[in-house]
């Protein structure tokens, strides 16, 4: 069932309605729906790469409004939101995952948000542990904006091949981003005093 959920979503790319596909996409996934906006990102980037980053504006914009219904849910129908965690194979390491959001849970929500675990556990994780919220959309922004203008720029300037090697290597760059990240921080804070 999901493969064929899958195809929908790729088939979704060609319709000439694509763009507020890929929107409902976006937004849905950040919050419920299994497929990743990636599946329909990569084709309509491919055929249009002059609209690359239009289409990966649009999926990072739904994409935070998407994660903001994931923590509604979270914060206001926490028992749907341990329910749907637990139908995604979380509930057991729910003590886990709390411990790690009170800890360092601005890392979490920047690092999961750039790779292709299911950004829908963060965004209710995020709520049922009452993370600041203004802190919470703009981590969204961020690390949403990151993985979208990246698979974007990517396709648009190397192509499909490219695309294959960063998923490969998909830890490896993330951990780059993140060191770049982090450095900009620290280079921000030096400057400001």
């Amino acid at each position: 069932m999901l493969r064929k959920l899958y195809d929908w979503v790729f088939s979704l790319a060609r319709h000439r309605h694509a763009t507020r596909s890929l929107a409902v996409v976006s937004f849905a996934e950040s919050s419920f729906f299994p497929i990743p906006p990636d599946v329909m990102l990569a084709p309509m980037v491919l055929a249009k790469p002059e609209r690359a980053y239009f289409y990966a504006l649009v999926c990072t914009v739904a994409s935070v409004l998407g994660g903001l219904l994931g923590y509604a849910i979270g914060y206001f129908l926490e028992p749907v939101g341990l329910w749907m965690l637990a139908v995604l194979g979380k509930a057991d390491t729910f003590e886990a995952s709390k411990a790690l959001f009170q800890q360092h849970g601005a890392w979490v929500i920047l690092i999961k948000g750039l790779t292709p675990i299911p950004f829908k556990l963060i965004t209710i994780a995020a709520g049922i542990f009452q993370f600041n919220l203004a802190l919470f959309v703009a981590l969204c922004v961020v690390t949403r904006g990151a993985r979208f203008f990246l698979v974007a720029f990517v396709l648009k300037r190397w192509g499909e091949p490219m695309l294959a090697i960063i998923e490969k290597r998909l830890a490896l760059f993330t951990v780059l981003f993140l060191v770049l990240l982090v450095g900009a921080f620290f280079a921000v804070k030096l400057v400001g005093h």
